[in-house]
């Protein structure tokens, strides 16, 4: 079906965040902060496990991937949003929209995939530790990697392939702070029935696989912590879940709040509050998720910092 005019779009506009000169430089202070802090804190993730031996394990593996994920996820949104709180213009070229979509798709689906990933490490760990160095060695570690880069890219390019079929009206505004999909569909002139199709069948699956497998991982683990006689026991085996399960929680009951509520229900404004938890503020929070309830983590930090310390006295 189509409405209006078509036409080629050059530009889009990005109105997600338009509000008042009173409010733009609180947001804008707000957003970088949060913004610094997130660069700061995985990237400090990152250094620390690298530079600490005693931290060279599939956990931590894991973690050291899903901080550096962060770090380009909130990259793709961030500092074009600051730019546009700051403008009267908030645009972005045609181009520019289709790479942030792509981007933004293949880093989501990748931070899926490796909460999944940390799933199967703590089941394997807590469940058949016996096992765990067969079943975690580098190789099969790296390949926990970069099946999910292979897989994440696949969907990005199919939804953008798709995207690219479409004819847009005169309208250009995107109610959103960045170019998702869902909020750019909503402009196309033609039908969208297949990309919608592709959205709940395609996207829907590289979300909820990896949900149901880390759902899966927890209830086994669940299952053996509750063979474990003594309370102390069960607390100190359950208590090494207790950062993933907290990540998986603000990750996943934002990525719901937007994806798997029926079309009818869409509302942008609580599509663009629960992005802003996903994008923003779960990025923000895993450094100090991961670090202030792990003593390995916590020592390795003072290490780094330590050594930063001296290597400037000096």
């Amino acid at each position: 079906m189509y409405q209006g005019n078509q036409t080629s779009i050059s530009e889009f506009f990005l109105l997600g965040l338009i509000v008042g000169s009173e409010q733009q430089q609180l947001l804008f202070m707000l957003f970088l902060c949060m913004y610094l802090i997130t660069m700061v804190g995985n990237l400090l993730i990152i250094l620390a496990i690298g530079s600490d031996p005693h931290l060279h394990s599939p956990m931590y593996f894991f973690l050291a991937n899903l901080s550096f994920t962060d770090i380009c996820f909130t990259t793709t949104t961030v500092p074009k949003m600051l730019v546009d709180i700051q403008s009267q213009r908030p645009t972005i070229s045609s181009a520019g929209c289709y790479t942030q979509m792509y981007f933004f798709m293949l880093l989501v689906d990748l931070d899926n995939f490796l909460l999944a990933a940390m799933a199967y490490d703590r089941y394997i760990a807590i469940c058949q530790p016996l096992h765990y160095a067969t079943l975690l060695s580098p190789k099969r570690c790296a390949l926990l990697v970069l099946i999910p880069w292979i897989i994440s890219n696949f969907v990005s390019v199919l939804h953008l392939s798709m995207l690219s079929h479409l004819t847009f009206c005169d309208n250009r505004e995107i109610l959103h702070f960045f170019c998702d999909l869902e909020p750019v569909l909503r402009l196309a002139c033609s039908d969208t029935y297949i990309n919608d199709l592709l959205i709940l069948v395609v996207g829907g699956a590289a979300i909820s696989i990896p949900f149901t497998f880390i759902l899966l991982s927890y209830a086994l683990i669940g299952s053996i912590v509750c063979g474990v006689p003594s309370a102390e026991g069960k607390w100190k085996t359950f208590s090494t879940c207790g950062s993933h399960l907290t990540a998986v929680s603000l990750f996943y009951g934002s990525i719901i709040g937007v994806y798997f509520l029926p079309p009818s229900s869409y509302s942008a404004e609580r599509d663009k509050v629960a992005a802003i938890m996903y994008t923003i503020v779960t990025p923000m929070m895993n450094p100090f998720i991961y670090s202030l309830r792990n003593k390995d983590m916590k020592g390795a930090l003072r290490k780094l910092l330590s050594r930063q310390r001296f290597s400037w006295r000096w």
